[in-house]
């Protein structure tokens, strides 16, 4: 089964509308898609809205968890929780936050607010995720990610060290912006043979924590 947590359409910076990428996550084989376009604070009750509605037309028609989020993207960090919590309230299923990758100037303490706000439930692409960081995502069971987006991806052995250390929960998500970035079982496989990932935990992170985190978002639709 493919399970992927953050993509994007033309809501943000993406190439498809929501409704034409989660029908090719359907073709591709997905169970799971969370459309989670960047946001900011003026932005954030346009798109939960739009993605709300075209989600729960998918899961109406198709098989396949389609679920509203969003991807809160280069806001000061200090805003980070109050935006999350905001996103929350409008309805937003699943909160992501932008983390301190490696290729873009994300403010420094970012991965930190994001961390320790009770409203995120991932930390995308933290780039040289620190001890303490991974050790507050385990204790406030936020999920940190292993991306397959190009140049995010760079820092996945360091991401998936640190996390596993800390007994942090990974997901593998594709960051997709266009239909030919989603995820495939292949390139589930190879993210995970370049992160170092043994087979034993390779398990807990294809399947186990993607329904952990489904368990959670389902409360919400």
């Amino acid at each position: 089964m493919l399970y992927d947590f953050h993509t994007h359409t033309f809501l943000s910076d993406g190439v498809l509308s929501p409704l034409e990428l989660i029908r090719r996550a359907v073709v591709q084989g997905y169970s799971a898609i969370a459309i989670t376009d960047h946001v900011a604070t003026g932005s954030l009750t346009r798109i939960i809205n739009e993605l709300r509605e075209d989600c729960a037309l998918a899961r109406a028609h198709w098989d396949i968890l389609a679920i509203p989020g969003v991807e809160i993207t280069h806001v000061p960090a200090r805003a980070v929780s109050e935006i999350a919590g905001r996103a929350r309230e409008l309805g937003a299923c699943l909160v992501v936050v932008h983390g301190e990758t490696s290729t873009e100037p994300v403010e420094k303490g970012t991965n930190l607010a994001a961390v320790q706000s009770s409203y995120v439930d991932i930390l995308a692409h933290p780039g040289f995720l620190t001890p303490e960081e991974a050790a507050l995502a385990a204790q406030n069971n936020v999920f940190v990610e292993l991306t397959s987006r190009k140049g995010h991806s760079i820092t996945n052995s360091h991401v998936a060290s640190v996390s596993q250390k800390a007994k942090a929960r990974l997901l593998v998500n594709s960051d997709a912006h266009t239909e030919h970035e989603l995820l495939s079982p292949g390139l589930v496989d190879t993210i995970l043979g370049k992160s170092k990932i043994n087979q034993r935990q390779r398990r807990q992170i294809i399947d186990h924590n993607p329904l952990l985190l489904i368990e959670r978002v389902k409360n919400r639709l």
